[in-house]
């Protein structure tokens, strides 16, 4: 995490048959978005060969760059691999180590995660792939240790993401990591996407979001208020009576709908928050927990560190407006 005054370099590596979405969301992320403002990123696309073939889309692509551009990147990024698993390339194997071993920061987006693995890179530490490979990888890379459930891991120097639109919450978490929550979440709201989801948030939602019309008991609403005042307390019993359901009943939709508990989704939301007003306020520590809702700076200062590796001093230092 650090504010940069060059672009930081990132090569994205393309092969025959890629989605086309899995190719285009980091291009948006880190490219695209910024167009009529300065670039916060410098996005290289690079193949094996550096020639034209077809994506999985139905259409084909012209790449003018070969694998050496992985050896000036800051972060290399695998955005997906082809559902049948073929073995990468073996310089494209040897690339990857060698930028591993330079302790530079190196991603897998949804099966992109295989790439890594086959590296030897992802080897003693915690990973994620999109859910219905899992028990595959889990047999293939015994080393690794595989959890199938988040949105995206970051391990040191490696982040491994879900399928599909996990990819997206994995990249502005990268623009997070770098730049701080107030530029995260701008490119967001351009892209009218979630601002912020953890990667601990479960990435396979089994039922889907209840669209009735809002009533004052409604769930959607009761949320809302809630998300409206955070600095104020709740209990699971009281915000279940709310809505008129029981505590079960309460619990059981709420995740459904939101893919994590409400005490997981209400944490988040103050770390949202806290990340805001030490970015964008004058507000001392003590503020930010009483504003954010964490009661004192010593449970906020726990939370926070646990969920971003830095204290809030140091997320201040680096991302002050």
């Amino acid at each position: 995490m650090y504010k940069s005054i060059e672009p930081i370099k990132i090569t994205l590596v393309a092969f025959e048959g890629v989605s086309a979405f899995h190719l285009s969301v980091p291009c948006m992320v880190f490219q695209d978005i910024f167009v009529g403002q300065s670039p916060r990123f410098d996005l290289k696309i690079c193949s094996e060969n550096g020639s034209q073939f077809d994506t999985g889309s139905g259409f084909g692509v012209v790449i003018n760059r070969d694998l050496s551009a992985i050896e000036e990147a800051d972060i290399v990024i695998i955005p997906s691999w082809p559902d049948h698993l073929p073995e990468p390339n073996e310089q494209l194997l040897v690339a990857l180590q060698e930028h591993h071993a330079k302790n530079k920061l190196l991603v897998g987006l949804c099966l992109g995660t295989y790439v890594l693995a086959c590296a030897g890179v992802l080897d003693e530490k915690r990973a994620t792939t999109h859910w219905a490979f899992s028990e595959q990888f889990q047999l293939r890379f015994p080393k690794v240790e595989f959890d199938p459930t988040p949105l995206f891991i970051e391990d040191e120097t490696t982040i491994t993401s879900a399928g599909i639109a996990a990819s997206l919450d994995c990249c502005l978490h990268i623009v997070r990591r770098f730049f701080g929550s107030e530029l995260a979440n701008d490119l967001a709201r351009k892209m009218v996407t979630a601002p912020f989801r953890t990667g601990g948030q479960q990435q396979y939602i089994p039922a889907p979001i209840n669209a009735k019309a809002l009533t004052e008991t409604s769930i959607s609403l009761v949320i809302e208020q809630v998300e409206q005042n955070l600095n104020q307390s709740y209990s699971l019993d009281e915000v279940a009576k709310r809505c008129a359901m029981s505590k079960r009943t309460f619990t059981r939709q709420f995740k459904a709908t939101y893919g994590c508990t409400f005490g997981e989704w209400l944490q988040n939301q103050r770390l949202v928050l806290s990340q805001r007003l030490l970015e964008t306020t004058q507000f001392s520590i003590s503020q930010v927990a009483e504003q954010a809702g964490f009661g004192s700076d010593s449970v906020f200062r726990k939370h926070f560190k646990s969920a971003f590796h830095v204290s809030p001093i140091q997320w201040r230092t680096s991302f002050k407006q």
